[in-house]
């Protein structure tokens, strides 16, 4: 017991070894703290103010043990809009999930009629609705389709079929 004290007194008394010491275990315990918290990185989909271009934006959301509930999390965060102030919102800031379901690999989707008016900062409401689209069909890989309604009424739901198969084929 005595030695094994005396080298670890040793190891200690070395400023780098003491230094990846406290790095590996640093490492630990952020790791078992993301593993208990069920955080899991989603990436968005925004655009720039000025230019139109593409921003995105990566966020831990909390895991669930439900698919549905981790889609619909994602779709209500994406419709708060951009943590950064440079960014654009996809839809009106009053926009709200009204109804959501996941069945059988389709998220069906409905939002609240302000979706069908471009935000004020400006954007284009049909890119708005493919950039929900594809970002729904990116960060859940088991989703088959997603059907977007907007005040009832289903949202360019055979555009979307059409440039997803397009998409596939190229």
């Amino acid at each position: 017991m005595n030695t094994l004290l005396k080298a670890a007194a040793g190891f200690l008394m070395n400023p780098v070894k003491r230094g990846l010491l406290l790095l590996v275990l640093m490492g630990f315990f952020v790791a078992g703290e993301f593993m208990v918290s069920g955080l899991v990185r989603r990436t968005f989909v925004f655009y720039s103010i000025q230019n139109g271009e593409t921003t995105v934006e990566e966020r831990m959301l909390r895991r669930s043990s439900s698919g549905e509930t981790d889609i619909r999390r994602y779709v209500e965060e994406a419709l708060l809009g951009p943590v950064s102030p440079d960014s654009a919102p996809l839809f009106p800031r009053d926009t709200r999930l009204v109804s959501f379901m996941y069945r059988d690999g389709v998220v069906y989707a409905g939002l609240s009629e302000g979706a069908v008016l471009p935000p004020p900062e400006g954007g284009d409401v049909y890119r708005n609705f493919v950039t929900l689209y594809r970002g729904i069909r990116r960060n859940f890989p088991r989703v088959r389709d997603v059907r977007l309604f907007a005040a009832g009424k289903e949202a360019f739901f055979e555009d979307f079929r059409r440039m997803f198969s397009e998409e596939n084929m190229n």
